[in-house]
Parts: C-alpha cells; sequence; structure tokens
C-alpha cells in the first residue's frame, strides 16, 4: 500500500544477510517479513529511494545507550557563587573563605563578587582589595581565571579550581 500512495515501484536494498540491489517494493516487504526485520527507508531522495532491512526497535535502542554513554562523559561545569560586602567584617570573611575552599575542591569554578549598595560604590577600591585578598587565600585551590572587574554595582572575579595530580 505504501508504494501506492508515494508512487514508488522499485527500491534499492541494502542490508545484513543480503545482496545490495534494485528490488521490486512487494519483495522487499516479503524479504523483511522473511528475515523478521523492518523495512527502513534511509535516503527517500535516492532514484530509486534506498531502504535498509533492520530491526529498528533494536537500532533506536542501541543509539540511545550511545548517547547515554556519551553525556555520562562529558563534564558539566558548576558555578558557585559567594557575595561580600565592601565592608566585610574578618568573621564573616573567614566564614565564605572556608565554603569557597570547599567549593574549589569539589571541582567548581567559583564565582566572587562584592555587591555595592547605594552610595557604598565609593569603596570599590576596597572591594577590589577584598577580592584579590581571596584570591590569594585561595591559591593553593585555585587558579584566578578574571582578575576583578567592576560591572555596574557588582565587581566579579572567577576562580577556577586547579587540576588534581593523578
Amino acid at each position: 500500500m505504501n508504494n501506492l500512495i508515494r508512487g514508488v515501484d522499485e527500491v534499492r536494498l541494502v542490508g545484513e544477510n543480503i545482496e545490495p540491489g534494485v528490488f521490486k517494493f512487494s519483495e522487499a516487504i516479503r524479504l523483511a517479513e522473511q528475515f523478521e526485520v523492518d523495512l527502513v527507508e534511509i535516503s527517500p531522495n535516492a532514484v530509486p529511494p534506498v531502504c535498509k532491512l533492520m530491526d529498528y526497535g533494536k537500532f533506536i535502542y542501541q543509539q540511545k545507550k550511545r548517547d547515554k554513554e556519551l553525556k555520562a562523559k562529558s563534564t558539566q561545569i558548576i558555578i558557585k557563587e559567594i557575595r561580600f560586602g565592601p565592608q566585610t567584617d574578618e568573621h564573616d570573611y573567614e566564614f565564605k573563605r572556608k565554603n569557597a575552599e570547599k567549593f574549589l575542591k569539589e571541582g567548581a569554578k567559583l564565582k566572587a563578587f562584592v555587591f555595592f549598595k547605594g552610595r557604598s560604590i565609593i569603596y570599590k577600591e576596597q572591594g577590589q582589595i577584598l577580592l584579590l585578598r581571596l584570591a590569594q587565600d585561595l591559591e593553593e585551590y585555585g587558579k584566578v581565571e578574571a582578575l576583578p572587574v567592576l560591572e555596574g554595582k557588582r565587581m566579579i572575579m572567577f576562580i577556577a579550581p586547579k587540576k588534581k595530580s593523578k
């Protein structure tokens, strides 16, 4: 019935256990039933269209399995953020530094920023000093990717974890 809809009476057949060649559509369907596989159209624009004898369900299963393996091998970059104020006191700084250290040990990138509220923007030097101090304290765990940069009301710095030696 499919050959009547598409106006095709011949197909080029490829697949395992079969000699490649041009077959009548009805013969191709009979061969698919004989081998208990599916007749899958590979190249519809070719003249005659190319079809393959294959177990389509098994093909889809293997493709999903391959995709899952590739996804498992790829690594995702996690970015953790730590926020400071321009006049963060010593105890808060130490607490956040310990968290930053933990994030870098886990392999996450660190985005440290100083947020300036209202007129506190006049303390941007203090914010820069704070971020540079953090970078120096975390030197053994991570490497500074981007030095502190002022973007609007935030001064941002990125620190990437150091590669673990095996």
